[in-house]
């Protein structure tokens, strides 16, 4: 751990929000503090014929809101979702990147997939009228980079600029090395998040295929069930989510209110399995206890955990295992709660929106509730905070996301305090 004294504090200042259950830091707190559920059957494309029909789908994003038409026209999904949360996030922190700002702002993002859909569609074209038909924008539509390179396109960002990709950790490592970047002194402002849109026939037969996906279609809205019994795997969800970091400093010389300090990042790797997480939540525990580390602070002072939480019947116990290893018999004093159950599993985002959720608790003193809690199992034994979001004193939060190579990333935010 470095000491406090001897880094920049780094403070969030600014939400942006794309996602199932909201579109704007306003609409997405809504969705969590009334336990919105944001799944339905699949509307991107038809479903019969999958084992899972079901997803947590973006349905009322309007492109135009953030971008021209033209614009768009050259930009996958997921591009246009992160462009459009980095504009919300901006807006929200009440910041213009101006000519002088340009410099010290940076961009971090995490995806897992990129435009997918970009590649389905160009490989049919290839594959029906040769390889001439291919779009001369397929390479630059596609690759998960363009998820940073065009948010600093649309806002100045001339500084850092990164693309992390590390499945469903990506969003998480993403804001730990935006911090980081922060705090060796080559930016002033970060936006760091991710953003992910996987919900297209490939990529769904792929999961499918890997029988990950809970086979629930007839009860959309109880599918995503993390730690309860009956959870029968996870629900692909779609989304971006951005942060606005700065440095502490530039924040209150501009007057910003922050709505937390990231104090903690851990990130380890399970080095076990391509897609099951370590039986014995070995790689979590590990990276949990970096981040405490890394914030100067003891598991006691932890309060709330949005955990990973993902609804498969491996991750949520092997999560419960780490947390109850690391945290002794404050475990069972702590909230966790997974806000899957209302988004769904947002890949590459999910990471961002947990720690969004925990800025959410943080800010409100309202913890988010794990929906469709109905049946306990046993191998899951703390406090999921069921079914309804609880109001709580919340100082202190820790925020996981574990992704497929056995990839970990761990933050902990707490309330900001001069």
């Amino acid at each position: 751990m470095w000491g406090e004294d001897m880094r920049p504090r780094v403070v969030v200042t600014g939400i942006g929000a794309v996602t199932p259950i909201g579109i704007g830091k306003e609409a997405f707190f809504e969705g969590l503090r009334t336990s919105r559920n944001g799944i339905g059957r699949v509307s991107a494309f038809e479903p019969d014929g999958y084992r899972t029909q079901i997803a947590g789908e973006v349905r009322d994003f309007v492109t135009e809101d953030f971008m021209s038409p033209r614009e768009a026209h050259r930009l996958a999904r997921f591009t246009r979702f992160s462009v459009a949360s980095a504009k919300l996030a901006l807006d929200d922190a009440g910041l213009s990147i101006d000519e002088n700002k340009g410099d010290r702002t940076g961009v971090v993002m995490g995806c897992g997939i990129g435009g997918i859909e970009v590649t389905e569609g160009q490989v049919k074209l290839m594959d029906s009228y040769g390889p001439r038909r291919v779009s001369p924008f397929f390479i630059p539509m596609m690759i998960p980079n363009m998820a940073s390179g065009q948010v600093a396109i649309f806002t100045g960002a001339r500084g850092p600029n990164l693309t992390i990709t590390t499945a469903c950790a990506a969003s998480m490592h993403a804001i730990g090395e935006g911090s980081r970047i922060i705090q060796r002194g080559d930016a002033d402002i970060m936006l760091v998040g991710g953003t992910e849109a996987g919900i297209t026939p490939a990529g769904f037969a792929g999961f499918c295929a890997l029988r990950a996906m809970s086979q629930r279609n007839d009860e959309p809205n109880k599918a995503s069930r993390p730690f309860d019994k009956g959870r029968d795997g996870f629900v692909m969800g779609e989304g971006a989510l951005v942060l606005v970091l700065e440095r502490m400093e530039h924040a209150l010389g501009r007057k910003a209110r922050p709505y937390a300090e990231i104090v903690g990042y851990g990130a380890t790797d399970d080095a076990h399995h391509i897609v099951e997480p370590d039986p014995k939540g070995r790689g979590a525990a590990l990276a949990m206890r970096r981040a405490l580390d890394d914030a100067g602070l003891s598991p006691c002072d932890v309060d709330y955990i949005n955990a990973h939480g993902t609804s498969t019947p491996m991750n949520d116990k092997c999560e419960t295992l780490a947390i109850k290893e690391v945290f002794g018999l404050h475990a069972y004093e702590l909230m966790v709660s997974s806000t899957k159950s209302m988004t769904g599993h947002l890949l590459g985002a999910a990471g961002v929106c947990g720690v969004a959720a925990s800025i959410f608790a943080l800010e409100t003193g309202i913890v988010p509730a794990t929906i469709n809690y109905e049946e306990p199992d046993p191998d899951c034994d703390l406090d999921y905070v069921p079914n309804e979001a609880r109001n709580a004193n919340v100082d202190v939060t820790m925020s996981n996301a574990f992704g497929f190579g056995g990839h970990n990333g761990v933050i902990v935010t707490r309330r900001f305090q001069e």
